[in-house]
Parts: structure tokens; sequence; C-alpha cells
């Protein structure tokens, strides 16, 4: 169902902002922080907040189909956003993801890198209540959905972070890494809460679990046959980066930017190429896209492909080109 109502918008400095910290909890933010972190601050940092970002979101979207609390009434909320409509409401997926992404992005850093403590833990705070605060303002939640979906989010990091380290080894060292990265995430796919209509929820999921069952085997394949391309000490949170240094960042990010988007645009039409001729269907066909058959292994082998081109090709890219 589309937005059909009207409104004015009468502070354009809080429009704006809400919309902006709202895109942080999007596609937009998740394929371009997360591979930033990976190029060019530390491997072991984007690896930690890649399990805690998939495991959160995960049961954060199988937890709204499950609890099928619907969103605000409009009207008289006045909804800014349409895709994410057809969704159920609780928990908030978008608090649960800028909680996730934010704490263990300073969790994984503190101790690693010279910075205030005291800076580290505002500046989580200011980007996951940022993005709280903007589910509110664009009417997609209510107050007990944000918060729930902060608590549940906390909860989770408190946790998974006594044993992320054991994680994180075991999936850079077993040898069952990259085949249970790609069957545990496609059969959890597969057996998505059913619901009576469609969401977009599954399809989210699958591209969620897809990039990061991509990049653990990415992990797997780097920590076994080559040398980690950038570690902790080539980006110190805590020393001002010059000129060049700053260019060679900038560098690496649209160079790698550019191939994960590519990889995208070149997997997805090919995908879905593959399957319309299996199943039939024109590749516009909207409906037909959003069948399970067609909308698991369609976005699945997609994200995949971009998680792995971001740990792996990128990286390779990178140092064939001297970045």
């Amino acid at each position: 169902q589309g937005c059909t109502q009207k409104y004015i918008v009468k502070n354009y400095f809080y429009y704006y902002l809400f919309k902006f910290s709202a895109a942080l909890g999007e596609e937009i933010f998740y394929i371009t922080f997360l591979p930033f972190t990976y190029w060019n601050i530390d491997h072991s940092v984007s690896r930690r907040m890649i399990i805690v970002w998939s495991i959160v979101m995960y049961i954060g979207q199988v937890s709204k189909d499950i609890l099928k609390w619907p969103r605000p009434l409009s009207p008289p909320v006045v909804k800014l956003e349409v895709r994410t409509n057809a969704e159920y409401g609780m928990p908030s997926t978008h608090a649960m993801a800028a909680t996730a992404i934010s704490f263990s992005f300073f969790i994984a850093t503190m101790n690693q890198y010279k910075y205030p403590f005291e800076l580290g833990l505002v500046a989580a705070f200011v980007f996951s209540t940022l993005v709280c605060l903007s589910r509110l303002y664009t009417g997609m939640h209510t107050v007990l959905d944000v918060i729930g979906g902060a608590l549940i989010s906390a909860v989770l990091l408190i946790l998974l972070y006594p044993v992320w380290d054991m994680i994180d080894h075991l999936l850079l060292t077993s040898p069952f890494c990259p085949l249970l990265s790609i069957v545990v995430p496609l059969v959890l796919c597969y057996n998505y809460p059913k619901l009576d209509y469609y969401s977009p929820t599954r399809g989210d999921t699958t591209t969620i679990l897809g990039a990061a069952a991509g990049a653990t085997v990415g992990f797997w394949l780097n920590n076994k046959y080559t040398a980690p391309v950038y570690t902790s000490k080539s980006f110190q949170l805590g020393l001002s980066l010059v000129t060049s240094k700053m260019v060679v960042v900038l560098a690496r990010f649209f160079v790698g930017i550019l191939v994960v988007l590519l990889t995208r645009w070149l997997m997805k039409s090919m995908v879905l190429g593959v399957l319309g001729y299996r199943y039939k269907f024109p590749i516009r066909d909207l409906e037909a896209r959003r069948r399970l058959e067609v909308e698991v292994p369609y976005k699945f082998i997609t994200y995949s492909s971009v998680g792995f081109t971001a740990t792996v090709i990128v990286p390779l890219l990178h140092k064939l080109l001297g970045l």
C-alpha cells in the first residue's frame, strides 16, 4: 500500500536530519560503511560488526513476523516511507541495527585504538539515538517498537560479547566454515515464517544473510591463503590523517564501492535472467520475483557475491593498484 497522505514540512532541519538518520539503518549505509571499515580500518573490527549485525537483524526480522504487531495507524500518523509499510512494527529493526553496529564498533575498537572512552560511548549513543528518533519522526514505529528494538539488540550484544572472539576464530580457521556459511543461512531463508500476504522482511533477511555469508567465506579464504592487506596499524583513529593518507582512503573506498555496485548489478541481472528462464516469467514481473523459489536464490546469490567481492576481490584490486 502506498502513502496517500499529504503533508507540509514546517521544519526542514528536522525533516532532512531524520530522513538522513533513517537511511543509516538501510542498505545504502550497510553497503558503504561495513566495507569501508574492512578496507580502511581493521579486518577484525569489520568481522565482528558483520557477525553481530547479521545475527541481530535475523532475530529482529523473524520477531516481526512472529509477533505481528501492526505499525502506527495512518491517519492520524503521517508516514513518510512507503516500502517498509507492509512490514510489521515490533521490534524496530532500524533501532536494532543502529544499536548493534554503533556499539559493536565501539566495543571492538575501544581496546585497540587510542581515543577517549567517553567520546566513543557518546558517538555510539548519538548515532543509535538519531536512527531511533527517525523511526518516530517518519511515522513508521511506535515508541515501544523503538525501545523494544534497542533493548533486544543490547541484550544480544551482551550475550554475544563473551563469545565473539571464539566465533571469529572458528569462522577463520574451521574447515567447515565455507560450507556452513552458505548452508545455514539458506536453510534459515527457505524456512522463514510464512505470512498471509507478501512482506519485504523475507527478502531483506535473505539480503542480509547472503551478504554475511559471502563475506564470511571471504574472511576464511583471506585467512587461509593470503596475508591480511589491512591491519589495525594501518589506520589509527587517534592520529590526524595527512592529505596523502586521506587520498588513499578515499581511493580505496570509491574503487571498492564501484566494484561492489557493479557486482550487484551484474549478478542481479544474471540470476534473474536464469530464474526467469527456469520459471518462465519476465524479469520485470514483480509478483513472480516475490515467489519463494525466486526471491531467496536471487537475493542470496546476488548479495553473497557482493559480500565475497567486498572481502576478497576488492582488497586484491587495491593491492594491484598500489592502494
